[in-house]
């Protein structure tokens, strides 16, 4: 016989409250419903389980000892449905989210010892990857990525100030070598290259000039996958590398980079946490939104 716990609990509050009327008032049905739902139950064993009177009802002998063995089973039940009523209203669960590394050194990493205390019950699956998450492809909760890189159909919280791009070389490298004063002077100059697998194209740099944006192809004998390698080679005097501001920052202050071409590349739109949908989202969710927003505006791409 396949299970079937319909009329359990009904019966379990008849025989606490000794009454059909009174189990149906805590309820919220009628005496008949109750008593119908419970007669349903005995038909279903094949036993009786409830002696009823005129002026009282009591469980007989055999509804005795199956009440005994399974309301350890509902209190369970009761427990575990109680549970999640909870996860309904607490935060609580795993956050499976992708985003570059950089993004998690900046944005994430700073605040995580604080996020995870002030939300115990949350655990966070963190996928590290340049490309934009996709969040159905890579069953992800919610991706990090600069703003401008975000599909319009996503909602996008901001996470970070907005930043900027440098362009970068070592003292050494430029020792014999002129500085470029405007971006098309980097043809004559050694560039490391970057691009993001094979299937893809080698990246253009990109540059504005008073509002209009445009891009430069440029060359040279490094190419990486990999934006630190980039830096790491322009530390060692091999070229300059296109590069964010703030992973070349502590680089900048200390005077082992140089950068050029600065008032060619103005800030723009930084970090965004992303998700798919404001439908159903679940409180854990909504706890890492309002822990990592920057300025508490809600921005639809």
């Amino acid at each position: 016989m396949a299970t079937d716990l319909s009329g359990l609990p009904e019966l379990a509050l008849v025989a606490e409250k000794r009454s059909f009327t009174a189990a149906a008032a805590q309820l919220g049905l009628t005496a008949s419903r109750v008593s119908q739902i419970v007669r349903e139950l005995e038909q279903r064993v094949g036993v009786r389980l409830l002696h009823r009177t005129t002026r009282n009802v009591a469980l007989t002998e055999a509804g005795a000892r199956f009440l005994d063995r399974v309301s350890p089973a509902l209190a369970t039940i009761d427990d575990a449905l109680g549970s999640l009523e909870e996860s309904r209203e607490r935060p609580a669960g795993t956050l499976r989210l992708g985003m570059p590394r950089l993004a998690y050194l900046q944005v994430l990493q700073p605040r995580l010892a604080k996020f995870l205390a002030a939300y115990p019950d949350i655990r966070l699956d963190v996928v590290l990857q340049d490309q934009a998450a996709d969040l159905v492809g890579g069953a992800f909760d919610a991706g990090v990525h600069l703003g401008e890189t975000i599909g319009r159909d996503m909602i996008a919280v901001r996470i970070s100030e907005d930043q900027s791009i440098a362009v970068v070389g070592a003292p050494a490298y430029f020792a014999s070598r002129r500085k470029p004063k405007h971006p098309r002077d980097l043809q004559q100059h050694e560039c490391i290259n970057y691009r993001e697998s094979s299937a893809a194209p080698v990246y253009r740099w990109e540059f504005t000039d008073r509002g209009r944006d445009f891009e430069v192809a440029v060359e040279g004998r490094l190419q990486f996958n990999d934006r630190d390698l980039m830096l790491a080679a322009a530390l060692d005097g091999l070229g300059l590398a296109y590069v964010g501001v703030s992973r070349a920052r502590e680089h900048l202050t200390q005077k082992r980079l140089v950068r050029v071409l600065e008032e060619w590349c103005p800030p723009f739109p930084g970090l965004f946490l992303y998700y798919a949908s404001r439908a159903n989202r679940a409180p854990k969710l909504q706890a890492l939104v309002d822990f990592l927003r920057v300025d508490g505006r809600k921005r639809r791409r």
